[in-house]
């Protein structure tokens, strides 16, 4: 199923004798380092009850990874979920994205996340085939049917100078071919629905869906900061200072009240990144769906 149908469509469901609209959830997994994907399939079944709309996987290209996210992709869509393969374009040539596309579509897979990636340490974007994301949308748009997420950044992105330039940035992706809008983890729902608000202003309508992270340490939120320059509430922080021991808990608590206001707020959907621990995902969502 492609995005556009995933999101555009409501999910009823039957509960207790009565018909409600479902929220439409996915979850984000890596391919483990150490190649065991066991314990892996054991969290993505026990997800499986809470019907995710997608299951997304941050994915390798070239060599022995890109084999293992493949043998992934496989197992994802034998279980019957409908997928959708990260693929980072920085450092690649056009052949090597061409021939990552035929294997994606091979699988029968219709969805794809289209990034950038990061750039490696003493290298810039004018080395490269693709310089930016909107010219991998552009690539992956013009060749196949595809349909294609992008990033989003409700605070930024870390190399932009502001969110003004950040939604040009956007909507340069959007008019290239894009679907939807993944944004990066969040912890302001305010700084949420501003950005929102900005999209929108910016004429682009494609449905945004919310990334949410749960926090599981300090040292994971400190971790965020650095990579990512998203603002932690000093309430979430002080009280990870002063119950360190009790981190998965704060986390649970918190993200179940962030979920709570988006919905509330008629979100398009929410995007967990799990980090493969389904533990704490798990618990939020029999919280905020139960």
């Amino acid at each position: 199923m492609e995005l556009k149908e995933i999101y555009e469509h409501k999910r009823i469901v039957q509960v207790g004798g009565y018909s409600h609209i479902s929220p439409k959830i996915s979850f984000e997994i890596f391919p483990p380092k150490d190649g065991n994907i066991s314990n892996l399939f054991d969290d993505i079944r026990l997800l499986k009850k809470y019907n995710p709309v997608l299951i997304s996987l941050t994915y390798g290209a070239g060599g022995k990874t890109q084999e293992f996210s493949l043998e992934i992709l496989k197992m994802l869509i034998d279980l019957e979920y409908t997928v959708m393969p990260h693929f980072t374009c920085v450092s690649l040539s056009r052949e090597q994205v061409a021939k990552h596309i035929i294997d994606i579509e091979n699988l029968g897979i219709e969805n794809i996340l289209a990034l950038r990636g990061d750039i490696p340490e003493g290298m810039n974007v004018s080395m490269f085939d693709f310089h930016y994301a909107n010219e991998l949308v552009d690539f992956i748009h013009q060749k196949t049917t595809l349909s294609i997420g992008v990033a989003g950044y409700p605070e930024c992105h870390i190399e932009s100078d502001n969110i003004y330039n950040d939604i040009e940035n956007l909507k340069r992706k959007v008019d290239a071919g894009a679907s939807a809008i993944f944004t990066q983890l969040f912890f302001d729902n305010d700084k949420f629905y501003r950005y929102v608000d900005l999209v929108r202003k910016a004429g682009i309508e494609l449905p945004i869906i919310s990334g949410i992270m749960p926090v599981r340490s300090l040292k994971h939120v400190k971790n965020m900061v650095n990579m990512t320059h998203v603002e932690i509430p000093q309430k979430l922080t002080e009280q990870l200072e002063k119950f360190p021991d009790d981190a998965l808990k704060i986390g649970i608590e918190f993200a179940t009240n962030q979920c709570h206001d988006l919905l509330d707020n008629g979100v398009d959907g929410l995007h967990f990144f799990t980090l493969n621990h389904s533990d704490q995902v798990s618990e939020i969502l029999d919280n905020i769906l139960f």
